[in-house]
């Protein structure tokens, strides 16, 4: 039993002379004490926090070399290096206030905007040409959004409680005065334009700011493209066809050419269609 209470003792004795002391005392540059400084040896869980008196001391099992950093509100942060052997550290650690100062703040009464891209429905091309059923329509393709539908005589878009002519379209902040093309009698019509000529189509269903005066049930709002910034060939491959497309970028100007075929024979094959 002797034995064993000895071997206990010299195992702690070893323990604790294994380890480093470090202590000290945090004051600010006025001498005056931190007391709840954060004090630890960086990358490691071994460190303490002051006391009242600015005091700390803790044991680490560290060897050579360690960074001690001391943290606290109010003052900068600070590493010192210190070395860690078998005898004890003490170090004197003093921070530096940290001043904190406001910008200018500039109060503002109150603003309007007259944009409604913050409360519409906003398609990209791509989301109009892979929208089921729409066939790279745009109109089509804000159809299948609620509390919308179509003219039966003329395929055009228009929102509960209003009709077609209240549905106007604007491109770039200009009314468009026709966007679709002609219509025969009781076959619906396709807009005029490609969604690819478009960065972005919003849709609003009402409830608009001052952008749109105009008493109207809806409002599509398409943005053209910016000016490209290369040159280049697009080429798209469809169910039913394809096309190709090709820019030329000047110095202020940029021209775009597509070609686009369509056939819709295989389809018509598969799903047959019946006219009265």
């Amino acid at each position: 039993m002797k034995t064993i209470f000895t071997s206990f003792l010299l195992l702690a004795a070893f323990i604790v002379s294994a380890q480093t002391r470090i202590s000290g005392n945090v004051t600010n540059q006025k001498g005056t004490v931190i007391p709840g400084a954060n004090i630890y040896i960086k990358g490691t869980y071994d460190g303490t926090s002051s006391d009242y008196n600015g005091s700390f001391s803790f044991l680490t099992e560290e060897k050579g070399k360690q960074i001690l950093v001391i943290q606290s509100i109010g003052y900068k942060s600070r590493e010192s290096e210190i070395a860690c052997a078998d005898q004890p550290v003490v170090v004197n650690l003093t921070l530096a206030e940290s001043i904190n100062l406001l910008t200018a703040v500039t109060i503002t009464a109150g603003a309007m905007e007259a944009g409604d891209e913050k409360k519409s429905v906003v398609l990209k091309p791509i989301d109009i040409l892979t929208t089921s059923g729409a066939m790279g329509d745009i109109t089509a393709a804000f159809l299948t959004l609620p509390g919308t539908s179509t003219v039966g005589n003329d395929g055009r878009l228009f929102v509960r409680g209003g009709d077609a002519s209240e549905t106007s379209i604007f491109i770039d902040g200009l009314q468009v005065g026709n966007a679709f093309g002609s219509t025969a009698s009781n076959v619906p019509t396709r807009n005029r334009f490609s969604p690819n000529l478009f960065k972005g189509s919003f849709f609003s269903t009402g409830g608009y700011s001052a952008e749109f005066g105009q008493a109207l049930s809806s409002a599509l709002a398409l943005n053209t493209l910016d000016m490209p910034l290369r040159n280049q060939g697009d080429i798209s491959i469809l169910t039913l066809g394809g096309g190709y497309a090709q820019t030329l970028v000047g110095k202020k100007n940029a021209l775009t050419a597509s070609a686009n075929y369509f056939n819709l024979a295989p389809y018509q094959v598969v799903v047959k269609q019946n006219f009265d």
